[in-house]
């Protein structure tokens, strides 16, 4: 009995030190491939740890990571971005960016005022 136990703590920090970095994997290759669709340079070809809790979710107890990369709009200046990941499933992924605005398809140009509505002014006499 006294041996049985160190066993099942060490089986439990190996799995979940595998585990760990099978998300980091995935997580690494979800930022390069987000990067790559929209058009930013991906810093330091890694992620890292942030954040590691438990959710409950409709599979049962998972583990929720947030994983944070580095990423470049043009080559110069450094931002963070954000993996969430439930398990080795994506949960979202967030540049803190500004989405573009959705482009309205039937917009026409706003017509010109009538210009012959103008008075010009006059110089005032002495």
């Amino acid at each position: 009995m006294n041996v049985i136990l160190p066993i099942l703590i060490l089986a439990f920090v190996a799995w979940l030190w595998l585990d760990a970095a099978r998300a980091r994997e995935f997580a690494t290759a979800l930022a390069r491939r987000y990067c790559d669709t929209r058009n930013l340079q991906f810093l330091d070809d890694t992620v890292s740890m942030a954040r590691m809790g438990l959710r409950w979710t409709s599979q049962g107890l998972r583990i929720r990571r947030m994983f944070r990369f580095d990423f470049s709009l043009e080559g110069t200046g450094r931002r963070t971005g954000f993996v969430l990941m439930i398990g080795t499933q994506l949960e979202s992924i967030d540049d803190g960016l500004p989405r573009e605005a959705p482009v309205e398809k039937d917009i026409t140009p706003p017509r010109p005022q009538d210009t012959n509505k103008v008075i010009p002014f006059k110089k005032p006499e002495n």
